[in-house]
């Protein structure tokens, strides 16, 4: 027993209400069970009930003891003076008030609908990564699909805050936060925490002095990552290490250089190599100097896939590694890699400015950019396949992900549109 289903069978009223009376013997009548609070305070606030035909209207307080309401230092907390019953599993302790009458309680225990505990129960002790597989194909699509435009949204959202909090940091520049957000989804998860971070070393207004020459720009992210050989006769690495010192003296940077062992090679494709992205990215600030206002008035999605389609420049379209000559043409960042970098960079933006502009028809943009990329296949769109869900579009894979991770994941069904319709779907 819980306080998450405690509070979903009170709000949806499943337990016996006829000639309902409290603990104390009390007349109860519920007229209103309140609004779901998901702040501090009590669980419901503006509640109406009938306790001995006088009307209460105030807060609802959830506990599976009754004893939980001190466990939680409730009695010291002024907030919890506005309850006006207390809603129980069991009742092994009076709660009094502060002024000394006795706090109104509700014990569910006995009169609650079993068949609610019982398919709850059965969600949770679930074996199946997502708990509902069995009975998914009993709820209508109306409920379905409801549930994945809400989470595609909670998705842009979460994401939209994470941009929000580097604007913050950033003292509202919306250039600066676009080059680090983006720059750090060039790392494409494994190198994401170093990308990150050498955004932060070599500040956009540096790069920005310094677009139209890209070997400047490759000097500068080059060295202070760290990852410039020290000693080697290749004139582009010499040129290279050359322009970096007078550079990094110039700004300040040396002392701020990372450390190479930072990057990660392993069991990744030569493509995704971080020196074959440092000079993607590289090209990508040479050739959009106005990286963010470009991003946000794309005029067409087109435009903008064909903007992260980067042709790295020349001494890296025939070198993995520095000093070491491929056998053949390394790769340009591609469709599927600048899909990614729209899908995680630049939508998360745009919703970020949708949000902090209060315009919508950007939010509305950017789900169509997203409806515009085709679906991830992996491990969990290929479940939610499995159950008969379309996953045709990243906005379909973007939302069932976040659908898995959030809800699934943490067997939080009773939060879920499907599985509090499996839950509640009995006979009164």
């Amino acid at each position: 027993m819980n306080e998450d289903i405690l509070s979903f069978i009170w709000r949806f009223q499943y337990f016996a209400n006829e000639a309902l009376c409290t603990d104390e013997g009390s007349k109860l009548s519920i007229l209103r069970t309140g609004h779901r609070n998901a702040n501090a305070g009590p669980d419901f606030s503006e509640a109406r009930v009938n306790i001995e035909d006088c009307q209460w209207i105030g807060s609802i307080e959830i506990h599976v003891k009754s004893s939980d309401w001190f466990l939680h230092n409730h009695e010291t907390d002024p907030a919890y003076e506005t309850v006006i019953l207390h809603v129980v599993w069991e009742n092994d302790r009076p709660i009094i008030r502060r002024d000394g009458t006795l706090l109104p309680t509700l014990t569910l225990k006995n009169i609650v609908n079993q068949s609610v505990l019982e398919r709850y129960a059965t969600l949770q002790d679930e074996t199946e990564t997502i708990p509902c597989a069995s009975m998914f194909a009993q709820v209508h699509d109306i409920q379905k699909y409801g549930m994945l435009d809400r989470v595609l949204l909670e998705r842009l959202d979460r994401k939209a805050a994470l941009v929000m909090d580097l604007l913050s940091k950033n003292n509202n520049d919306w250039e600066e936060t676009a080059y680090q957000w983006l720059g750090r989804h060039f790392g494409f998860k494994l190198n994401e925490a170093p990308f990150a971070r050498l955004t932060e070393i070599v500040p956009w207004k540096i790069i920005r002095k310094h677009r139209e020459k890209v070997n400047q720009i490759e000097a500068l992210l080059f060295g202070c990552a760290g990852l410039i050989p020290a000693d080697s006769n290749d004139p582009y690495i010499r040129q290279l290490r050359a322009e970096h010192q007078f550079l990094s003296a110039k700004y300040g940077l040396k002392d701020q250089q990372m450390n190479g062992h930072e990057w990660k090679n392993l069991r990744m494709r030569p493509a995704g190599f971080p020196t074959v992205r440092l000079a993607q990215f590289a090209r990508l600030l040479h050739k959009n100097g106005n990286l963010f206002p470009e991003i946000i008035s794309a005029q067409s999605f087109s435009n903008l896939q064909a903007m992260f389609q980067i042709e790295q420049s020349d001494y890296w379209q025939d070198h993995y590694l520095f000093g070491k000559k491929s056998k053949g043409k390394v790769p340009f960042l591609g469709k599927d890699s600048a899909n990614l970098l729209i899908v995680n960079g630049a939508v998360p933006l745009l919703v970020a400015y949708a949000k902090h502009r209060q315009q919508p028809e950007l939010l509305e943009k950017a789900i169509y950019w997203l409806s515009e990329i085709g679906a991830e296949k992996n491990r969990i769109t290929r479940e939610w396949e499995i159950l008969g869900m379309n996953v045709k579009t990243a906005a379909d894979s973007q939302a069932l992900i976040e659908w898995y991770n959030n809800y699934c994941t943490f067997r939080k069904c009773l939060e879920c549109t499907v599985g509090a319709t499996l839950v509640r779907s009995v006979s009164p």
